[in-house]
């Protein structure tokens, strides 16, 4: 694993041993990350705080105007009073592959994420929905100044309010707490997936990715997915949380300093569904590799679907600067639609692509997913480095 910033926390319940001292912010290898199809527990680590000191006692609170009675709910409540959902989701920081904009385009603010901040794994828990609607929303309260408001309209009935997250169990760098929110209507479609994931693979969550309990939002930038959830609240106002109104948005290009952005913090939208992508993993950028007999080169990496439009139907891939591509073989890592949706996970890829020999060589990749967006080969600048999302490439490559 490679450590960006801060110290491991560690114990059952997070937050012991007296390592934990900073932010916990690492992500493995690439090599090892195209590996396996499910990412396992060293997936990436993204926290603004130390890890907090969880009891088993912890209780999830779920309110709000709208919300009719107000629930206190334990883990255990949670596995037992709804029915379990399984969603198979990537989750990314919305950072990933900053590294690429910072040393492609200009610098950028941001931890120095490279293609590695992101991991795809089977999440289980109850969807968000049925919590709420336990709670039951107030109607009355919902459609209160909305001329257009149809009961039977979802996106019109719960049009200008939002779900607020939020982990008040210990104070981050920039706030006192860590929150972060998405509009009501996203969360109260059943086809959106959006759970409190209790399990990651088939095991309990570990104290890293939010043991007890997390948000887990496909297709949504991963700092959305809050983790160690002690609070949902319903409200017709985003979350007011430093991480939600002054980080994690695309600002104008020409923002280029932290004077300029104050102009345009509250004026630009978060960021909530993540960009199509695909990243390279093998072979290593600045490393040697031997060509076959053929000519040819062993590549591979990942791709991800562009928010709800998923799954990535097809990658290419090209060792020649982009004057030709091959078409790479997708695996789902042996799911199958009937079994689970495909809709928001990655898809690992797996190509051989023809290369002379030489220095300075590269490899691009781009991808397509189900709803017809197609990877460019630049995008935009903007100041906190998120998003990025040009071709996939590595650089530097020694053929012999």
């Amino acid at each position: 694993m490679a450590t960006l910033d801060g110290a491991s926390g560690t114990g059952k319940n997070g937050g012991a041993g007296e390592e934990n001292k900073a932010p916990l912010n690492r992500a493995p290898e690439m090599e090892e990350l195209v590996s396996s199809y499910l990412t396992r527990t060293n997936g990436y680590e993204r926290n603004h705080c130390i890890l907090p000191q969880i009891s088993e006692s912890h209780t999830l609170h779920i309110t709000g105007a709208p919300i009719r009675t107000p629930l206190s709910l334990n883990r255990n409540d949670l596995l037992t009073s709804f029915p379990q959902h399984t969603v198979l989701s990537a989750l990314q920081c919305a950072g990933n592959r900053r590294h690429s904009m910072r040393t492609l385009m200009k610098e950028v603010q941001g931890l120095d994420w490279r293609d590695n901040a992101v991991m795809n794994c089977l999440w289980r828990g109850p969807r968000i929905r049925d919590v709420i609607e336990k709670a039951g929303l107030i109607e009355e309260i919902l459609t209160e100044g909305n001329e257009n408001a149809d009961a039977r309209d979802e996106k019109e009935k719960y049009r200008g309010w939002y779900v607020q997250f939020e982990c008040r169990r210990v104070e981050c760098e920039k706030d006192s707490w860590y929150g972060a929110g998405i509009p009501l209507e996203r969360v109260m479609r059943k086809e959106a997936d959006c759970i409190l994931a209790l399990e990651m693979n088939n095991e309990p969550l570990t104290p890293a990715h939010g043991y007890p309990v997390r948000a887990l939002l496909p297709g949504i930038a991963g700092a959305r997915s809050v983790k160690w959830l002690d609070r949902i609240v319903v409200s017709n106002k985003e979350s007011q949380n430093f991480y939600q109104k002054f980080d994690y948005k695309v600002l104008p290009p020409h923002c280029h300093d932290a004077d300029m952005a104050a102009l345009y913090w509250e004026k630009t939208p978060p960021v909530v569904d993540m960009p199509i992508n695909s990243a390279i993993g093998i072979p290593a950028a600045d490393s040697t590799v031997t060509v076959n007999e053929e000519g040819f080169v062993d590549v591979v990496g990942y791709a991800l679907p562009a928010g709800e439009d998923g799954p990535v139907v097809k990658v290419e891939v090209s060792g020649d600067e982009g004057e030709s591509w091959i078409e790479a073989t997708l695996s789902y890592g042996g799911h199958r639609k009937k079994d689970v949706s495909l809709k928001w996970g990655w898809c690992l890829w797996y190509a051989k692509v023809r290369m002379e020999k030489g220095t300075g060589r590269r490899i691009l990749s781009r991808a397509r997913d189900r709803g017809g967006n197609v990877q460019k080969e630049n995008c935009e600048w903007n100041l906190k480095g998120v998003q990025y999302n040009a071709y996939g490439q590595v650089r530097g490559l020694e053929v012999v």
